[in-house]
């Protein structure tokens, strides 16, 4: 299925080996952490702002038809397309593939001549969007990444990510699910190194407590970035910016 589909609470199932019980530990607490958050989340945003989005980026209205829950919401997608059209970058990578690679792909038709590479783990996942963005006539690479050894110490499991830009301008990070692991996500900091200064790291569901705590071990890691969280839409955005 793809993101034009029914809202399902949770993302979809992964066929991965079996949890720690160090793993279901953490998920069983995080279930608890997460459960008024989720539940704020389902909405996606307004209508409104969805149809003035869709607009902007000349889609017709019915492209984004649902969202919320484990999808990029409107605030979200907003702030993308905002980002690419301030800034154009040349190489946008994207873990986590679905509505978001609909809106940065046709943010950078109409904003520039970037390149996306969209990763997930879903190879089913990966060919079903790759039809949906070739309906709407937007152009982008998307590459079926399975989840194998997690990077540094972080964690659960990490993408195959195979060869990358030797230069990444927007990093856009929405996956793997927290239910994989609530500290999953921490391992994207492996890209970092190949983030030039001006470059830019987009965190989705920052807000939640999971990302809280991956962001504070990036900043501790990483003092060559400034970190701030934005509140749009449902579920906060880490914004990480190289400045050094």
């Amino acid at each position: 299925m793809t993101s034009r589909e029914v809202t399902s609470f949770l993302p979809l199932a992964e066929r991965r080996p079996r949890k720690s019980a160090s793993d279901i530990g953490w998920l069983a607490l995080f279930a608890l952490l997460n459960g008024p958050w989720l539940l704020k989340s389902l909405s996606g945003g307004s209508k409104h702002a969805k149809a003035v989005l869709l607009e902007r980026l000349d889609l017709p209205g019915d492209a984004l038809p649902n969202l919320g829950s484990w999808k990029a919401d409107t605030g979200f997608l907003t702030l993308i397309a905002d980002h690419i059209e301030a800034h154009r970058p040349r190489n946008v990578v994207e873990l986590g593939a679905g509505a978001s690679s609909l809106i940065i792909g046709r943010a950078l038709q109409k904003y520039g001549q970037g390149h996306l590479l969209s990763l997930d783990q879903h190879e089913d996942f990966i060919r079903a969007t790759s039809e949906w963005l070739r309906e709407h006539g937007v152009d982008a690479d998307l590459r079926h990444a399975p989840l194998g050894n997690p990077e540094h110490d972080w964690p659960g499991f990490w993408y195959e990510t195979g060869p990358l830009p030797d230069a990444i301008d927007l990093l856009v990070i929405d996956g793997p699910p927290w239910t994989i692991h609530p500290f999953v996500r921490g391992s994207a900091e492996a890209l970092f190194g190949r983030i030039p200064v001006g470059g830019v790291v987009l965190l989705d569901d920052a807000a939640r407590p999971g990302e809280r705590l991956i962001a504070r071990r990036w900043r501790k890691r990483w003092p060559n970035f400034q970190f701030r969280l934005v509140h749009v839409g449902t579920k906060g955005t880490l914004i990480g910016t190289r400045i050094g």
